[in-house]
């Protein structure tokens, strides 16, 4: 990981390791507009279903179990086709061991030079794309 990278060079994780872009996740404490709660994790999720440029707000509860720099540090996430493959791969700092955060989508979070990096595995995409189509058109 000490290539170093020329301005118009795109980052090794999208370069080489073949990641794709997901969203950058944004720590507040402010209520945002058509919240979602996730019971199980003890915040709420806003905005990356409407932003073009996948900026997602996270608020949390008080008792939220969480790491405190995901609370604190905004985080950008990658999807990978294999989590456990890319953890094997590179030797990353876990800081949150991968899990199954909703239906068909199971991520974790490393730490790389002090920012929370999440990464994402999504299983089933095309049925997940048509319910969205579907949504979409209601």
């Amino acid at each position: 990981m000490n290539k170093i990278r020329l301005d118009h060079e795109a980052p090794l994780a999208v370069d080489e390791w073949g990641w794709k872009y997901h969203h950058i996740g944004i720590p507040t404490d402010k209520v945002m507009p058509n919240e979602r709660y996730l019971p199980h994790l003890k915040f709420y999720v806003s905005g990356f279903n409407t932003s073009p440029f996948g900026v997602e707000w996270m608020r949390f509860d008080k008792d939220c179990a969480i790491s405190d720099i995901i609370k604190l540090v905004p985080h950008i996430a990658f999807e990978v086709d294999d989590i456990d493959k890319e953890l094997a791969r590179h030797n990353f700092e876990i800081i949150s061991e991968p899990g199954i955060p909703s239906d068909g989508v199971r991520a974790t979070m490393i730490l790389h030079n002090g920012a929370p990096i999440e990464l994402i595995e999504f299983r089933n995409k095309t049925k997940k794309l048509c319910l969205q189509d579907e949504q979409q058109r209601e």
